[in-house]
């Protein structure tokens, strides 16, 4: 798939052989000034051949010798517009290289727009928000001591990449024009990873086969990595097993569609829908329950997520995947009622509240937006589901901002699988949101459709398959509601 959390694989190989073609026709180096206050490396600067002038360097972060590198990139006729990308999740250990584009297709078109790009790889890997909120605005400060204060900055990302985007808006407003946060984590921490508890939890006590833990990790998310995906493949040969897989899926709203290049699965093909929630188990979402869970909790200091109150038949009747459930259930011969009351009854999890004021800070939104926001998601993403937009909106409108927001959605599988179209499409539409004050239609799916299709083949496509490769890709914004998001988490409720 084209990419999860973070530009990587077939992507990353995309971005290396386009600029790998880079002739270099002159070099600069900036004064030892250029580098950031406090410390940080001197920037480097080439000028490509298209005048384009390309930097490197590093920001240092306060009270710490950790170095965040970054990349910056200013057109010869720089419309004085500077759009900062943050990146998504792309490494448990070790930050990546800089990206200040979610892809070289879509980058190279706003340069050739006039439009400057920036972008930090955050001081640490993984869940990064701490870092990445530091960064990128030393980085913001940077650009304006050597380059000038831009007219506009719009913040944009990808993945976790989209929930730093929203949280930089919402702790620094005065630094930002607009924003576009693109596959987001956009209904927070503390919501995401207790929804994503939820699920774990069903795994581990409705498939006891091979028992494994899946919080409290020390050192060993390997070991309970492996245990969780040999109990998946165990329960997937079997009809039982296989409803109690689409159970667990179900109290994440894990969506039973995972292929970008094949349509999506008839409404009651539930046999397909729950063999893609498995692959969306097994490919991807794992690696986050365990590695990314036991990140996060050294990160924080402890346990973060709770269960304390949940009501599992609730919340699966609330679940878009309950009809799928309720008929691998009956067509397994199993009770539902026996395997929820199961559910109900195991012992609750509670959070280490110093760890969980660690998350909720790193980040629960408040929904005060102060500028116009975009956010853009594909429907069938497994790995950040696409009912995150609903809790994001609903914060907001509590927030009375709602007038600030627009959601646009693509009939699409993958995490963050959108073409470099339906991105520009939205980039274009969040720029004519700030030049006229208005969103009027702008966001409809036949003028998004319309914008993207406009550019032609060149960016109407995706990388997917195996081996990947490039497959043309019509646009597919639609419209679009959300379900409700199912362990909602937010300012409203730090105040409660």
């Amino acid at each position: 798939m084209w990419r999860f959390w973070g530009m990587k694989g077939p992507a990353a190989r995309l971005r290396w052989l386009c600029t790998a073609s880079i002739t270099v026709v002159g070099l600069a180096l900036l004064p030892v000034g250029a580098s950031a206050s406090g410390g940080g490396t001197p920037m480097t600067c080439i000028t490509e051949a298209t005048g384009t002038l390309l930097c490197t360097g590093a920001t240092a972060e306060k009270n710490s010798t950790l170095l965040a590198q970054y990349q910056i990139e200013v057109p010869a006729h720089w419309n004085g517009t500077l759009a900062l990308y943050s990146h998504g999740y792309n490494s448990f250990t070790v930050p990546l290289p800089p990206q200040d584009a979610g892809d070289p297709v879509t980058g190279d078109y706003l340069l050739s727009q006039g439009y400057a790009l920036a972008g930090s790889a955050y001081a640490r890997a993984g869940w990064s928000l701490q870092q990445a909120f530091e960064d990128q605005i030393a980085l913001l400060d940077l650009f304006g001591i050597t380059f000038g204060k831009p007219q506009r900055t719009i913040a944009w990302g990808h993945s976790l990449g989209g929930m730093i985007t929203a949280g930089l808006v919402q702790l620094f407003p005065d630094r930002f024009t607009a924003a576009l946060p693109m596959c987001g984590v956009v209904a927070g921490g503390p919501g995401v990873w207790n929804q994503g508890l939820d699920s774990e939890l069903a795994i581990t006590t409705l498939l006891p086969q091979i028992p494994f833990k899946i919080i409290n990790f020390t050192g060993d998310a390997a070991v309970n990595y492996g245990k969780a995906l040999a109990a998946l493949a165990l329960a997937q040969k079997t009809p039982q097993g296989r409803a109690r897989i689409a159970l667990s899926a179900a109290l994440a709203d894990v969506p039973g569609w995972v292929d970008p290049a094949s349509p999506e699965p008839a409404a009651r093909d539930y046999v397909t829908q729950e063999a893609n929630q498995a692959l969306w188990d097994s490919n991807i979402d794992f690696l986050f329950a365990f590695f990314g869970r036991a990140e996060l909790e050294a990160r924080a200091g402890g346990q973060f997520s709770w269960n304390t109150g949940v009501d599992y038949r609730v919340q699966l009747s609330h679940s878009t995947d309950r009809a799928e459930v309720k008929a691998l259930y009956a067509a397994a011969g199993l009770d539902l009622n026996k395997d929820l009351d199961k559910l109900n009854a195991t012992p609750r999890i509670a959070a280490d509240p110093a760890a969980a004021a660690y998350v909720a800070k790193y980040i629960a939104y408040n929904g005060e937006l102060n500028m116009p926001v975009l956010t853009m998601h594909t429907t069938g993403d497994g790995l950040v589901e696409v009912t995150d937009e609903n809790a994001y909106a609903s914060v907001v409108r509590s927030a009375g901002d709602n007038n600030l927001l627009r959601q646009v959605f693509v009939h699409r599988a993958g995490h963050c699988t959108f073409t470099p179209a339906e991105t520009i499409s939205a980039f274009k539409t969040l720029v004519q949101r700030i030049d006229t004050g208005r969103w009027e239609d702008s966001t409809s799916p036949a003028a998004m459709n319309a914008s993207a299709a406009n550019l032609g083949p060149g960016f109407n496509f995706i990388v997917a398959g195996t081996p990947a490769h490039v497959i043309p890709t019509a646009p597919s914004f639609l419209n679009f509601h959300p379900d409700k998001f199912l362990r909602p988490f937010d300012a409203r409720n730090l105040e409660e």
